[in-house]
């Protein structure tokens, strides 16, 4: 993946593009619409770019102490854009 583009248009894939890192394979599957498995791939990680996404799937829930919580541990301050900006900020940080 070295795209915006590449990305989104791999959201029409049944299954994630092999070697993506935990923090995009969490954004595919919330591009997706599978918030769960999204949160499922970065819950048990501690790293500042896991926290990261994980702050936006709890904003994304509406779970914002959770979602600040996590903005915290990676270092961040809970934007003021749109969801899908953000999640174009995140796709964008990491490929």
């Amino acid at each position: 993946m070295k795209t915006i583009s590449d990305f989104k248009a791999s959201l029409t894939s049944e299954q994630a593009p092999g070697g993506l890192s935990p923090q995009l394979q969490a954004l595919w599957y919330d591009g997706k619409g599978d918030w769960h498995q999204a949160h499922a791939q970065v819950d048990h990680l501690s790293d500042r770019q896991s926290a990261w996404v994980h702050a936006y799937l709890h904003r994304k829930e509406g779970d914002i102490w959770n979602a600040d919580y996590w903005y915290k541990q990676a270092r961040q301050t809970r934007p003021d854009i749109s969801l899908d900006e953000e999640w174009e900020q995140l796709v964008a940080e990491f490929i």
